[in-house]
This record gives C-alpha cells, structure tokens and sequence, in this order.
C-alpha cells in the first residue's frame, strides 16, 4: 500500500528544498463544491500530487478545498492537467504568487477539515449556492468609483494594517466567523447598496458574499480571485491599483508588495514600516511588524524580555515554555490582543 502521508523529518525536508536547482510556481487556488467522501478525495489528491514533488497545504472538506502549493517549474502543466482532469476543478482559475522565490513550503500536508473556511454558520438554510457576483479588477474599479459603493474587507487586522483598498472598511476581529455576524450588524440600514468584499485569495469573501445576500443585503459583490488576482489583472491591464500597500500572504514571505506605499508602521519604534516577522523567542512567536534598526536592536525580538531568554542556555528557554500555550500568537492578533503586548514592550533607551 502506498504511503499517503510524509515520513521525512522537516528539517531533513526544508534541507532539501534549500538544495533545489529548478524554479517552483507558487500557487492558491480554491472551489467550492460537494464533495462526498472528503478522506477518499484527499488520498486521492496526495498519490497524484506527491508524485509531482508538489508541496504546500490542502484543506478537503465536504464542502470543498482550498489549497497553497508550488510545484515545480517543469512540473506545472502536469499539475494543471491533474488538476482540471478533476471535473469539479475543470479550468478553475489558480492565482499565481507575484513576488516569490519558490521557497514557501518544503513539504505536502493534505488535511480533512469540517469546512475549508471555519464560518460559524449554523443555520441549515444557508447555501454557497447563491452567492455574490465576482467583480474583475476592472469592474471593481469602477464599481468603487460609485457613490453607492461599500467596501469591506474581510481579513484579520494584521493583513489590513499593512495593506488594504482605499476607504475599505475594517471589520476588526480576531476570526472570520466572528466577522460574517459583524459585517452584517455594520451595513444594517445598507441593504441596496453595493458591496464588495474582498480578502486575499477569494475563499473568504466568496463565503462572506453569500452569507450578506442570506441576510437580506440586495447587491453584493466579491472580487474575483481576492487582491492576489486583482494585483496580477491592474499590472497586465496597466490599471490603477486601488489596493495600496502590500499584501499579507501565509507563507515564509508573509507579504507580496503591490504598491510601494508602506501605510504601516513598526510596532516597536513608530516608523513607517510594513515587514511582518514572528519574535525570535520562540517561547513567544509573535507576530508583529519590525523594521530592520528595531530587528537589529531587538535580535529579532518583540520585547527586551524576550531578547534577554534568547540568550539564556537552551535548557532554561525550555523550561520557560512549559505549559505556555502560543497557538493564538500565531496568525491570529487583533488590535484588541496585538496591541496591548506591544505597547508595554520594554524597551531599550
């Protein structure tokens, strides 16, 4: 019987990507569709895709999947031809990365989740059936020069702070499924107007499109393929990006650049600054924006603190991370929990 599941060490794995000569594509895609038997797809989809040394993560659900991966470069037609030899995914539209060297990911994780996107949706009624209308990059663009016209984006704040559509509403939460009842409860009394949402690759506001039009709003929209797609179609068109800043992406890049506009700053020092890192404690792991004095002056760390238990011998870091949970330091930060922990940092004069 075939091994569906990786038995190399990561390390080993990352090692060898590091190694690698040819250039990777990297690749998100995602569809919504039924899919009956989610473990039997997700074998199916590791025997075929591990062949083709494609690496990333993939979420299988009853619903669908969502997927970011790279293959590589020589290998891409046949991943494509797979891919679409699968009916439900026959010419589905795949976003490829603008600003990448390939090496995002060293290893192929394929899992079976509840729902590719966890939405908190409990109502049986609701259907990714009917959902928003998809809005190119040029159609948005003039969409959003309508009075009429209300832009919401629907990603976490640390995505939103260093980039985002110009006069785009935040909806500041920690979770999607905390956002989808909060867009609502903010565009009551907005029915009839335009909406567009929008987020990074699509899934979100897809999701979130249909969830408006099944609490009542008339005109919702969603951009097609999320900024990844909107980026790609302003720069082969020569269209003005209405997208300012940079992109967050969940991979090592953690930000593609669409425009050179930085509207962030860092966190530690004030200046302007878009660069995500996670603290180098890895008893903290935080994710925060750091300019490179403040990267140098703090090695790499969030808080003096931290800089101080990075020095410390291996043992003691240990044992000052047992029992600490991280999981939501990770990805995973609203102003509510981002910004009390940054601005009682002890800094340094």
């Amino acid at each position: 019987m075939a091994v569906l599941h990786n038995r190399i060490s990561n390390q080993e794995l990352k090692e060898q990507l590091m190694k690698e000569t040819e250039p990777r594509v990297t690749i998100s895609f995602y569809h919504y569709f039924s899919i009956q038997n989610p473990q039997e797809f997700r074998d199916y989809l590791y025997k075929h895709l591990n062949k083709l040394k494609v690496f990333g993560r993939i979420y299988v659900a009853k619903e669908g999947i969502n997927a970011q991966i790279s293959t590589p470069k020589s290998n891409f037609n046949l991943f494509e031809n797979f891919l679409y030899s699968i009916e439900p995914l026959n010419n589905l539209r795949l976003n490829i990365a603008i600003d990448d060297d390939g090496k995002s990911f060293w290893v192929l994780k394929i899992k079976v989740r509840e729902k590719i996107v966890a939405d908190g949706i409990t109502d049986a009624t609701f259907s990714m059936e009917n959902k928003g209308k998809y809005l190119n990059a040029q159609e948005a663009n003039k969409l959003m020069q309508n009075d009429d016209t209300i832009v919401i984006d629907m990603r976490n704040h640390y995505e939103y702070e260093v980039g985002h559509f110009e006069n785009a509403i935040e909806i500041a939460s920690d979770t999607f499924r905390e956002q989808l009842p909060m867009a609502v409860e903010i565009m009551q009394g907005n029915e009839e107007k335009n909406i567009i949402m929008y987020c990074t690759g699509g899934i979100r506001c897809e999701k979130a499109s249909a969830y408006m039009l099944h609490k009542g709003f008339k005109n919702v929209f969603h951009l097609e393929g999320g900024i990844i797609n909107y980026a790609k179609q302003t720069k082969e068109a020569g269209l003005e990006s209405k997208f300012i800043g940079k992109n967050f992406v969940f991979d090592n890049r953690l930000g593609e650049r669409i425009t050179e506009d930085i509207i962030a700053k860092c966190h530690q020092c004030g200046k302007p600054c878009d660069t995500h890192t996670n603290c180098n404690n890895n008893g903290c792991h935080l994710l925060f924006i750091q300019c490179a004095d403040c990267a140098t002056k703090f090695d790499g760390c969030c808080s003096t603190k931290c800089k101080e238990t990075i020095h410390t011998p291996l043992e003691r870091q240990k044992e000052l991370r047992k029992g600490i949970d991280n999981g939501i330091m990770i990805f995973n930060k609203s102003k509510s929990r981002l910004r009390p922990k940054l601005n009682n940092l002890d800094q340094e004069d």
